[in-house]
């Protein structure tokens, strides 16, 4: 689990229009990144 002031570790994900987008693909810009519970899912 990561704490408060770690660096994320390297990943990529695909967005709705199939492009794979990176970490590094925002180095030196703001990133937010929001997770959340699986849909339908107390919590």
């Amino acid at each position: 689990m990561l704490k408060q002031g770690m660096k994320a570790p390297a990943f990529s994900v695909p967005d709705s229009y199939g492009k794979i987008w990176t970490l590094d693909d925002f180095k030196g810009k703001k990133l937010v990144l929001y997770f959340y519970p699986k849909d339908n899912t107390g919590g």
